[in-house]
């Protein structure tokens, strides 16, 4: 086993992460995140190309002002253009203006990008690679070398692609980096050419792999095994196409798997922090099959699963969920069994027996609302207070006398009007009121909260984070059933709830309902725990 820490990683998950599509980061997402990653205990954060636009200026002058404890900040360019000289050139020129101690410098290795991309000789390329390397090196800058289509490159012409590394080497670069820029190389052709490479060129090596074959993680690992000491990648593994090497899985697969402590173990329960933060920020929606850090990574469903994970987590866990930052789920369903319920109501802090007539009540119930289309695996919050209605031990925070939706379209070129009416008893009081929103729904959700207002206070805190629809059955056109989905928060949690009917008013009313039941139950049991 290597040394602790002798894997350096290198986070670029700002630059090439932000390649791809759908992912745009603003000077301040960068700086935040650059934070966030510097906190986990990365050890390079690549920041961007200052020489290819005027955010990534901006972000390196930013973060020249902070303090980072843990990471490396690196600036990322090209070689020198070949009708420039290295002192002339304006990317090198912006290169040492970012002012980071490390610069990442890539160039061709491939003949095919040689002469077909660039337009060069290949005698050429190799003066491009020197020129760059030594002038940041006279610049005192730390040099990895990127040798961009390494593997391509050596594949089709081997003593090439090793001769432009070798140059890069000659000239000074600290660290190799051997790029599967394509995504297209096998783990047993990553092994061959890295065995091969570390033979012939005597310098510390790192892997760059992108995902086009879903091989990013597997190719990235085995060239550690093979003796590369630096893994490049992005968290959550976005990238331009398909993505780069996921760090949010190579890096407990370092740790846990490969026994190769590549951040502090007391750093990597922070993984999936970190991960769901970086999709936030990125406003992409995490994702919840991802391993380790996802919502799904330890979530059991089947009856049989359940029962054996509840007498030894090992059964069906392949590491202790903790140890990333995630937890253990157990989801209900029409799979579910008495274990999975037992389960299940064990995290709510509920007591329910296997062997209960309730117990058996509640999975008849559960069985029913699933045929009808009732889902409840990303509406815990609706499924907690049924399990609490079923066993008597909820009282309703209120109850609906009735409401009304009208949506009203004046004049072609105008927004439609939603108005909603809302009529509720809390106690002995009953409360009516109007309200309007930017859709029927939202009007719904106004009206609720100003009838309960002034009886619940702590609704305020509440906030309805996101909204969906899915149609259950498409044969029956607009009368179809329709199931609604809404996650609410405060400032402590956020919580799922569910509504079923053919009318998505009557849908969205459950669900809305829901959720403010299920808030004041958290209330309720915040102020039990605090009674003496």
């Amino acid at each position: 086993m290597r040394p602790v820490g002798s894997i350096e990683i290198y986070d670029t998950t700002l630059r090439d992460g932000a390649q791809a599509e759908d992912v745009w980061f603003s000077v301040e997402d960068k700086v935040r995140v650059a934070q966030k990653l510097d906190e986990l205990g990365v050890h390079f954060i690549e920041g961007g190309w200052p020489g290819a636009n005027p955010k990534d200026v901006d972000f390196f002058r930013i973060a020249k002002t902070i303090p980072f404890k843990n990471a490396k900040l690196v600036a990322f360019g090209s070689t020198r253009r070949a009708s420039n000289s290295a002192q002339n050139d304006p990317t090198l020129k912006s290169l040492l203006e970012a002012g980071t101690h490390v610069v990442t410098l890539f160039g061709k290795s491939w003949t095919l990008h040689v002469t077909d991309a660039l337009g060069i000789s290949l005698k050429k390329n190799l003066e491009l690679i020197e020129d760059s390397v030594a002038f940041l090196k006279n610049h005192k800058r730390q040099v990895f070398y990127d040798a961009e289509h390494f593997f391509d490159g050596y594949k089709a012409n081997p003593d090439y692609a090793l001769s432009t590394i070798t140059r890069a080497r000659n000239a000074g670069a600290e660290r190799i980096i051997l790029c599967d820029t394509n995504g297209g190389t096998m783990p047993w052709e990553i092994k061959k050419i890295v065995t091969e490479v570390i033979r012939e060129v005597n310098v510390p090596l790192g892997i760059h792999a992108h995902n086009d074959a879903e091989m990013a993680v597997a190719n990235s690992l085995i060239a550690i095994e093979q003796g590369v000491i630096q893994v490049q990648g992005t968290i959550n593994g976005i990238g331009e196409r398909c993505g780069n090497a996921n760090l949010s899985s190579i890096l407990p697969n370092l740790n846990l798997k490969m026994k190769q402590e590549a951040i502090a173990s007391e750093r990597l329960s922070h993984l999936r922090e970190v991960s769901h933060y970086v999709a936030e920020i990125a406003n992409l929606v995490p994702n919840t099959h991802q391993p380790y850090v996802g919502d799904s990574a330890f979530a059991h469903k089947g009856g049989v699963h359940i029962d054996a994970v509840r007498k030894n987590p090992m059964t069906y866990e392949h590491i202790r969920p903790e140890t990333v930052g995630n937890r253990q789920r157990m989801l209900v369903s029409d799979h579910a069994g008495k274990s999975s319920l037992a389960g299940k109501a064990e995290e709510f802090h509920i007591k329910l027996r296997k062997k209960s007539p309730k117990t058996r009540e509640l999975l008849t119930t559960l069985k029913q609302l699933e045929n009808q289309g009732y889902q409840f695996e990303g509406a815990e919050g609706s499924f907690e207070l049924l399990m609490r209605r079923i066993l008597g031990t909820h009282k309703p925070s209120f109850e609906l006398m009735g409401f009304r939706v009208i949506v009203e379209k004046r004049q072609a070129s105008e927004e439609p009007i939603s108005e909603a009416t809302v009529m509720v008893k809390v106690g002995t009081v009953i409360e009516h009121q109007v309200a309007v929103g930017t859709g029927p729904v939202d009007a719904l959700d106004h009206a609720l909260r100003k009838a309960l207002d002034k009886f619940y206070p702590e609704l305020r805190e509440v906030k309805l984070l996101d909204y969906k629809v899915r149609v259950l059955a498409g044969n029956k056109g607009t009368a179809s059933r329709v199931r609604v989905l809404i996650e609410s928060g405060d400032q402590k949690e956020k919580w799922g709830t569910v509504g079923v009917s053919e009318n998505i008013m009557e849908a969205s009313w459950q669900a809305l309902a829901d959720s403010i039941e299920y808030k004041m139950l958290a209330e309720e049991t915040l102020s039990d725990k605090s009674s003496p």
